[in-house]
């Protein structure tokens, strides 16, 4: 069941998944042995031929893609790994390439195997061990949440180790039945794999509360060694799903923790309302090392981002405006999909009760000071709302900018007369086409500028779009350092 259960329609489908022409795979990398084998690809190894990096390289032949939803899916799918690519523990996406046969995804190689496998050759883990992989797993899940995307094929088959050894990184893969969602939304399409699958999804009325459930029967697995709900038949295990009671009385239940069975209740709620959310899972005794759950609920991915933003100067700020623009679609889809939901009328811009609105969506308790002060950190022009290029510049993981090619793009912005330097005169006018007030340029000039010369070099320029703004210490203390309007110059028109 973990294809989608949907009659193709007969139309002809899209000849293409990308929106743009690629280059060939073959001339940038060399396919080896195959890695294994999914519903609609095949993974290969593959290596790069100049750099002899290994990768993984999943092949989707285009003759298997049926409908225009199928294309639809694929695209969607590198959307999501895109979005979720700065995460440590997802599976980061290389690159993408098309041609008339296939779709190919160039991921990064995780050479451990299935979490499913470890489990088979273990039997089960010691509660310590579950205790780890759990975190793990729920951890991507509280980020997908956080950036609106729900997974909904979590199994411990997707779930893959970086290397062989005792200690390898878990890293989610296999974004395939993914969608972006917005909160309160609903979907009814019956997807997700039999043993995993939530009784809503079965009653075809289900939001990202699934996610949480897949995770609890994985949790239940790692500690046992068998699934919560089996039968011999699909229909068996979905009758058990919908009815069953969980089994706490077989061995090795009797032998583990009062704690690790309220946390696998807790996700094993049927009711979706009752369910408790990847973030309290997260929090729950079990799973917390210091036996105290954190007393507010952690930053989304987007406010951290926006904090991290707000705390940089406005040379960098603008830099970030001028690469966002030069993102393709697949980079930024996810986050086009989370300005459509906070701008809720639908006008192009967000404006304040917007952004208040949708970081309530996501988790967020900030203060309407702090939120405020987001709001002008990344209201680059002064306008009073946050349009669509503003948005992505506050919000795109950092690991864009920091690709060479985006960066010589940004230097060259602001290098009107290519001489190879930044000077006080080519900053002004930069301010002067974002709407910027060009106070204080001086200082800020004198913070980058190591060798004293007056003007900004590219070295220069890239050791300062390079360096954490913030950090993590900074976003910590944030509800009590919160004046970032006097403390980086953000609304200084002088």
């Amino acid at each position: 069941m973990s294809e989608k259960q949907r009659n193709p329609r007969p139309t002809k489908p899209t000849s293409s998944v990308l929106p743009y022409q690629t280059p060939r795979l073959r001339d940038h990398y060399l396919l080896g042995k195959k890695l294994g084998q999914g519903q609609f690809g095949t993974t290969y190894l593959c290596t790069h031929k100049t750099t002899n990096a290994q990768f993984a390289c999943k092949s989707i032949p285009k003759r298997k893609l049926l409908c225009k939803e199928d294309y639809e899916d694929v695209w969607r799918e590198i959307q999501i790994m895109h979005h979720l690519s700065e995460h440590p523990n997802v599976v980061r996406i290389e690159g993408t390439f098309e041609d008339s046969v296939f779709v190919h995804l160039v991921m990064e190689l995780c050479a451990g195997g299935e979490l499913f496998d470890r489990i088979v050759a273990k039997g089960h883990y010691s509660e310590r061990e579950a205790t780890k992989l759990i975190k793990t797993i729920v951890g991507v899940v509280e980020a997908c949440h956080s950036l609106g995307v729900m997974h909904r094929d979590l199994k411990p088959e997707n779930f893959l180790f970086d290397t062989p050894d005792d200690d390898a990184k878990l890293k989610a893969t296999d974004f395939g039945l993914s969608v972006f969602y917005k909160p309160g939304q609903h979907f009814s399409d019956v997807v997700g794999s039999p043993y995993y699958v939530a009784p809503e999804v079965l009653c075809k009325h289900y939001g990202p509360e699934v996610d949480v459930w897949s995770a609890g029967v994985i949790l239940y697995i790692l500690l046992s060694g068998v699934p919560p709900f089996w039968a011999e038949t699909e229909a068996g295990i979905f009758k058990q799903i919908l009815r069953s009671k969980l089994d706490f009385e077989s061995e090795p239940w009797p032998s583990i923790s009062d704690s690790a069975k309220d946390l696998i209740t807790k996700m094993l709620e049927r009711d979706p309302r009752r369910r408790i959310s990847a973030h309290e899972v997260l929090c729950h005794p079990w799973i917390v090392d210091d036996r105290v759950a954190p007393d507010k609920p952690l930053d989304s991915a987007v406010l951290s981002r926006m904090k991290q933003f707000s705390a940089m100067n406005k040379l960098k700020k603008m830099a970030l405006r001028v690469i966002a623009e030069r993102l393709s679609e697949e980079e930024i889809g996810g986050l086009k999909e989370l300005f459509k939901m906070i701008d809720t009328d639908n006008s192009g811009t967000i404006n304040f009760e917007e952004l208040k609105e949708g970081l309530r969506k996501v988790g967020s308790e900030l203060m309407e000071p702090e939120i405020k002060a987001l709001m002008d950190a990344a209201d680059i022009d002064n306008s009073g709302t946050i349009d669509y290029g503003e948005f992505l510049a506050a919000t795109m993981h950092l690991n864009k900018m920091e690709r060479e090619e985006n960066l010589v793009a940004a230097f060259s912005y602001f290098d009107k007369d290519s001489s190879g330097y930044i000077t006080i005169d080519e900053l002004q006018q930069a301010c002067r086409e974002f709407g910027l007030g060009d106070g204080h340029l001086d200082d800020m000039i004198k913070e980058i500028d190591q060798d004293n010369d007056g003007r900004i070099d590219y070295a220069e320029f890239t050791a300062m779009m390079r360096k954490v703004d913030g950090g993590v210490g900074r976003s910590r203390t944030m509800r009590n350092n919160f004046n970032l309007a006097d403390a980086f110059g953000i609304r200084d028109s002088s």
